[in-house]
């Protein structure tokens, strides 16, 4: 799981992208139900752990 606070979040009818600053210049995306940003309280500024949850990676490769 990787701590860090919530920089955005953009509400969509269905769905929501809560974005997280995780430290080091990096951020992370997160996609989840608005039902869940709205029971959670979810607000910018918010201290938050983005738990990765993965079954798959994929590698992409620029065609030469």
């Amino acid at each position: 799981h990787l701590g860090g606070t919530i920089t955005a979040i953009s509400l969509g009818g269905v769905m929501a992208e809560v974005t997280i600053d995780i430290g080091g210049g990096q951020t992370i995306v997160s996609a989840i139900t608005r039902g869940s940003v709205e029971r959670m309280g979810l607000i910018v500024g918010q201290q938050v752990v983005a738990i990765i949850k993965a079954t798959e990676v994929m590698i992409g490769k620029s065609a030469e």
